[in-house]
C-alpha cells in the first residue's frame, strides 16, 4: 500500500469506536476503519478535531497482536 494513500483517503462515513476496556476517565483512543482502503485511522477521544493517525490494516493487526501477546518492544 502506498503510504500517501492513507492520508488522501477521506474519513467521511467512517464509524469511530472505543475499546471495551476504555477507562471511566476517558483516557482513550478511538479507531475507525477507512472505507476506501484496508486501513484504520486512530484519534485521541478528547481531541477529535486533531488529525487522525492512519496505519494499514496489516500494521494495526500486528500492533494489536503484539499488545495482546506481550511481545510489543519499546525503545
Amino acid at each position: 500500500m502506498n503510504p500517501n494513500n492513507l492520508y488522501s483517503a477521506p474519513l467521511d462515513g467512517a464509524t469511530w469506536y472505543k475499546s471495551s476496556y476504555t477507562a471511566s476517565n476517558d483516557q482513550c483512543v478511538e479507531i475507525a476503519e477507512l472505507p476506501a482502503l484496508p486501513a484504520v485511522a486512530i484519534r485521541d477521544s478528547k481531541n477529535i478535531e486533531l488529525p487522525a493517525s492512519r496505519v494499514s490494516a496489516t500494521g494495526w493487526t500486528a500492533f494489536v497482536g503484539a499488545l495482546k501477546s506481550g511481545t510489543l518492544v519499546t525503545a
